[in-house]
């Protein structure tokens, strides 16, 4: 193999160059620059730039770009082909770009493009670390679901307690301002579970999909409740079990891993509280859902249902669906809130309240992915690059979906009605105390 010469290297940035030129010709003004492997820079058209796309190496812009499909590109971040320095969320607007203007091109300046990418330098580099999820057997049958929660929560738990921080909650936080801390929203989100709910001591709570257990403890020890959490992530179930015992709690909070389907229906509950999970169940199994929960439910009980949903007007990119099927949540799916209702009343539920929250998520996104990148190395030694690099896409890429209004965010309060009462105050006063 012949050594690569300096021409030979200035010619691959120059070819380089001229891609990206084609690719950004209709973002105006292009807000970040461009750094090349061998230290040269194509400038902003801004005097601050909010970020740098870094290009690790000459085959770069190929393996950004080639092949055309919906996951190259992120891929290619994930990877470690090139890198973003400076603001993550800035970037997700070049993602919008890219999935959304470039493909308008014509025809021929498509052709043209194309035949440039191939022409590019090819670095064949070996890829390590976190890999697509690879999932079997029925859709949302339990092997696989607990397959795929597997996949995205059974991370070393140190990932979560620095990206989450002390809260050890992977919802989203209530806030009244956006200079609160993050404790204080998420603390704030708790209790208005707990009092939308109407909690009181004796009451026995069941938490489906529970994550960590807070919301369980929290309502225990601060509403005298008795309650069940059950998680298809065993990881999840055994750090809930040992804050529980740390925390002097065991007569009062149970954590299991548990299918809530396999729950006996004999087993009756006061409240049931569901929190950001329904993104894993699939649309069909919500009929399944509501009737399970009505079951479980005695007469005049109420569920708090909290959910991501799909805003209706219009979607994420395929490509960022894409990466989050592989990457992130595989099987989730997100589902319109007239759907999620529909079926509640179908099952015999009464809806009594829905609160939107959409505004909400995006704050609590942005501290989740500050944390993140604080602590970068350590959480890069307890998994690897490309998990880092997932969840850094993730959370930004998120925070762009809520703020633009694709994502929604819904608190919804049910009751099952007893002879056609529903056992709620006619006033909601309490809840803003």
């Amino acid at each position: 193999m012949m050594p690569t010469t300096t021409r030979d290297a200035s010619d691959a940035v120059s070819k380089s160059r001229r891609v990206l030129e084609d690719l950004f010709a209709g973002l105006r003004p292009r807000m970040f620059d461009v750094r090349f492997w061998d230290g040269s820079e194509w400038p902003s058209d801004a005097k601050s730039p909010k970020f740098t796309l870094i290009l690790r190496h000459a085959g770069a812009v190929r393996r950004m770009f080639w092949p055309p499909r919906p996951l190259t590109f992120a891929a290619a971040y994930v990877y470690e082909d090139f890198d973003i320095e400076g603001d993550v969320l800035a970037f997700e607007d070049l993602c919008d770009y890219l999935a959304n203007d470039v493909p308008k091109m014509s025809l021929a300046g498509r052709l043209q493009l194309a035949w440039r990418l191939w022409r590019l330098p090819r670095m064949e580099r070996p890829r390590a670390g976190r890999e697509p999820a690879q999932l079997h057997g029925p859709m949302h049958s339990r092997e696989r679901d607990r397959a795929a929660i597997h996949y995205h929560y059974d991370l070393p738990a140190l990932f979560f307690e620095k990206m989450l921080g002390p809260a050890m909650l992977y919802t989203s936080g209530m806030w009244e301002s956006a200079d609160e801390a993050l404790a204080t929203a998420q603390n704030r989100k708790l209790d208005t579970i707990c009092r939308k709910l109407r909690l009181k001591a004796g009451d026995q709570l069941l938490d489906i999909g529970c994550g960590w257990g807070m919301l369980g403890m929290y309502a225990a020890r601060n509403y005298g409740v008795q309650t069940f959490g059950v998680t298809n992530s065993q990881a999840g179930a055994d750090w809930a079990r040992a804050r529980i015992r740390s925390e002097g709690l065991e007569s009062r909070c149970r954590v299991e891993a548990i299918d809530y389907r396999d729950l006996p229906e004999h087993e009756q509950f006061d409240k049931i509280t569901c929190v950001e999970v329904g993104e894993h169940f699939g649309a069909a199994q919500f009929p399944t859902y509501w009737r399970k929960c009505k079951d479980l439910l005695r007469p005049g009980g109420a569920i708090l249902h909290q959910q991501i949903g799909t805003a209706g007007h219009t979607a994420m990119p395929e490509s960022a669906v894409e990466f989050s099927k592989r990457f992130i949540f595989p099987d989730g799916e997100l589902a319109p809130l007239n759907f999620l209702l529909r079926h509640a009343e179908q099952a015999g539920l009464e809806i009594c309240d829905v609160e939107g929250l959409r505004e909400h998520y995006p704050l609590t996104l942005k501290h989740w992915l500050a944390n993140l990148e604080a602590n970068e190395h350590e959480l890069v030694a307890a998994t690897d690059e490309a998990t880092y690099r997932c969840f850094r896409l993730y959370l930004s890429g998120a925070a762009w979906g809520f703020n633009n209004n694709i994502y929604n965010l819904y608190q919804i309060l049910l009751v099952k009605p007893d002879q056609c009462r529903s056992g709620l105050p006619l006033s909601r006063n309490d809840w803003y105390r």
